[in-house]
């Protein structure tokens, strides 16, 4: 066996032990899109280095299926037994979000790594629960936030290691849809899924805005969610939503204050009245320079004149592929860029403090 400490970005207590000459075992709880469409062709990619040898779904027909569409050996309606008896060395959990928590908690104990989709969990509690465990048992907890391998956020993340951005005081952060409430699934549904637009959406450029910023912890947070459109009901460019069972938020607006004078404000929507379908962006402030992610474009000063950096070269990246390698460079304690355990239980205590925030805004 060989022992090796996990890389500088994850760091817990223990040591993981690793055995290099064998592939990792996989299992996959979860039989839906993010499953089939995500995971699986990323760990096909990555054949070399992981096997996929189970999957437990809830419903044993639907289960049996995939497992018989996508060549899976075995299939389980128990997470549980699956884990006792196919013994994976991984666990990647793409269940609904008040199952990530349970579910991770449950692989963990039975000795495996997991790759959980994003949230983290339902709660900051939950989430730093899930890190804490991780690190008792030397394990590695990665979750899903697969834009942060896009070409243009690695480049955004190797000028700020190199100082080009000097201080980064401010970013804005934009995930937002003109009416894009999603007619399927769950995900108006809040005692599954938490919360709507900002849990679903905003998540995902928070993480990336956190991480050009090492990651603090918040010093404040000040939030304000919406429902209007949500409960009208009406036009969606997602499909059909039923106005009398939407529970969460159509739109999410919050300013986070961070150590250091730093600050983040985060725009997320499943529905606002706007011109553009849909925006996914950020916008960085530093004292060096300053830039945009899509386009990806820097604004500075060179040779005394103000100056636009552009990219028109720069070839993206198969992002889902990239972070699945990522997630098992963690899990043999190489150096990597997935958020991880540490990381997910911050952002979670955020999303959670904007939450509380708003409850009490819109209670005043």
């Amino acid at each position: 066996m060989y022992v090796a400490e996990l890389s500088a970005t994850y760091n817990p207590k223990t040591l993981i032990n690793l055995n290099l000459n064998k592939k990792f075992r996989v299992a996959l709880v979860g039989t839906g899109h993010i499953a089939a469409q995500n995971h699986l062709p990323a760990l096909r990619a990555c054949a070399d280095r992981a096997e996929i040898v189970a999957v437990c779904g809830r419903d044993p027909e639907r289960t049996f299926a995939f497992a018989t569409l996508h060549h899976i050996p075995a299939h389980f309606t128990s997470l549980e037994q699956m884990l006792e008896e196919a013994k994976p060395d991984i666990l990647i959990n793409c269940t609904a979000n008040n199952l990530h928590h349970p579910y991770t908690i449950l692989a963990l104990e039975h000795g495996c790594h997991v790759f959980c989709e994003k949230p983290p969990a339902m709660q900051a509690q939950e989430a730093q629960e899930m890190a804490d465990t991780a690190t008792s048992k030397g394990l590695f907890l990665g979750y899903n936030f697969q834009r942060r391998q896009s070409a243009g956020y690695l480049l955004l993340k190797n000028a700020v290691a190199k100082g080009e951005f000097g201080h980064i005081y401010h970013i804005k952060a934009d995930f937002l849809r003109r009416r894009g409430i999603p007619g399927w699934g769950n995900f108006t549904n809040k005692s599954i899924q938490g919360g709507g637009a900002l849990i679903d959406l905003g998540v995902h450029v928070l993480d990336l805005a956190l991480g050009l910023m090492d990651y603090p912890n918040a010093k404040s947070v000040l939030g304000n969610t919406y429902d209007y459109i949500g409960k009208q009901g009406g036009t969606g460019l997602k499909g059909s939503w039923d106005p009398e069972k939407f529970e969460v938020e159509d739109a999410c607006f919050a300013h986070i204050s961070l150590p250091g004078n730093g600050s983040i404000t985060l725009s997320s929507s499943f529905a606002l009245n706007r011109k553009e379908s849909e925006t996914v962006n950020l916008q960085i402030f530093g004292t060096k320079a300053g830039a945009t992610l899509h386009p990806l474009e820097i604004f500075t000063e060179s040779a005394g004149a103000i100056s636009d950096i552009q990219f028109p070269f720069l070839t993206e990246t198969d992002t889902q592929l990239e972070n699945t390698k990522a997630f098992l460079d963690g899990c043999e304690g190489l150096p990597t860029n997935i958020c991880n355990a540490s990381e997910g239980a911050i952002l979670q205590s955020i999303v959670e403090q904007i939450y509380t925030s708003a409850r009490m805004n819109n209670q005043s």
